[in-house]
């Protein structure tokens, strides 16, 4: 009764806004989509949109269609993907999303050794998603998430793999750089260059900055590691990073990692995946792999 062309139409309607658009990504004619929703109404006794005018508004039944076929559609489209790989002798891909920023140089030094180990599975690394890294898990964009802020849903597992220090970094000419630790009211005056994330998930912000009520006097966003780092070696800004992070473009760039508070800011790094996909052998190596310590994956 309900099949995938169904909740691909019905899919395509709501992200194109029309019969016609819907049609032409379907390579299909506007009057066989017409008549496939028709019959399937028919068939279900109930309506899945209503026109308003020129447009169309989904009801109730439609609304709840739409959430299947956008649980349902990428899964099968994954399961799709799979099954050719291994009609082609490949054991699989392994879809990385990251939601750490300066974690990219860290994920380099496991995938280098992990492709290694793994000639037949195919990796890919997303950093921009759809509806965030939780909902690229459940949207199946995505088969394990690197981020320091495990959300834990139904469904979702997340190991730690590595434990790290978040410090501040200031240029080796900058007063701070010779300080034990920096306590929050001194970075009034500094500009803060981050990357462009929301301000709620800095942890300079929300573990040290706004506890105190402090914001600094100017925020600055970058998106490259590299540059963001040549700002604050000009000293032209600080910045808040991994302290391993620092500690290998120290050797190379005038910075100094400098400790956040007294008691400084302890952070993790997590893999998030699936319940469902735990058990796949490659994915578990790659777990596996990235529970090396930071700095010797670093150093390698």
């Amino acid at each position: 009764m309900l099949e995938r062309i169904h909740l691909s139409i019905i899919q395509s309607v709501d992200k194109h806004g029309s019969l016609t658009a819907a049609a032409e990504t379907l390579y299909l004619t506007q009057s066989a989509l017409s008549h496939s929703i028709k019959k399937l109404e028919q068939q279900l006794g109930t309506d899945v949109w209503l026109r308003e005018g020129r447009s169309l508004r989904l009801t109730q039944a439609g609304q709840y269609l739409l959430a299947v076929a956008n649980r349902v559609l990428p899964q099968l489209a994954l399961a799709e993907e799979r099954l050719g790989q291994y009609a082609q002798g490949e054991r699989g891909a392994l879809r990385i999303g990251m939601e750490c920023h300066p974690c990219y140089q860290w994920l380099l030094k496991v995938v280098s050794p992990y492709l290694a180990r793994w000639p037949d599975v195919d990796v890919d690394v997303k950093q921009k998603f759809q509806f965030g890294g939780i909902g690229a898990l459940f949207g199946y964009e995505i088969d394990l998430l690197v981020t320091p802020d495990p959300l834990y849903k139904t469904g979702l597992h997340f190991e730690p793999v590595f434990d790290y220090e978040q410090v501040l970094v200031v240029s080796r000419a900058h007063p701070l750089a010779s300080a034990n630790y920096v306590k929050p009211g001194q970075l009034a005056q500094e500009v803060l260059v981050t990357y462009p994330v929301e301000i709620d998930r800095l942890d300079i912000y929300n573990q040290f900055l706004m506890p105190a009520g402090v914001t600094p006097r100017r925020h600055k966003a970058i998106e490259t590691t590299d540059i963001m780092l040549q700002m604050v070696a000009s000293n032209r800004g600080v910045a808040a990073l991994p302290r391993w992070l620092v500690e290998e473009y120290a050797d190379k760039m005038d910075i100094v990692p400098v400790r956040l508070g007294k008691n400084g800011i302890a952070k993790q790094i997590f893999l998030g995946a699936r319940e469902s996909d735990t058990e796949i052998d490659y994915l578990k190596a790659f777990i596996d792999l990235a529970r090396k310590p930071a700095p010797a994956l670093v150093k390698q």
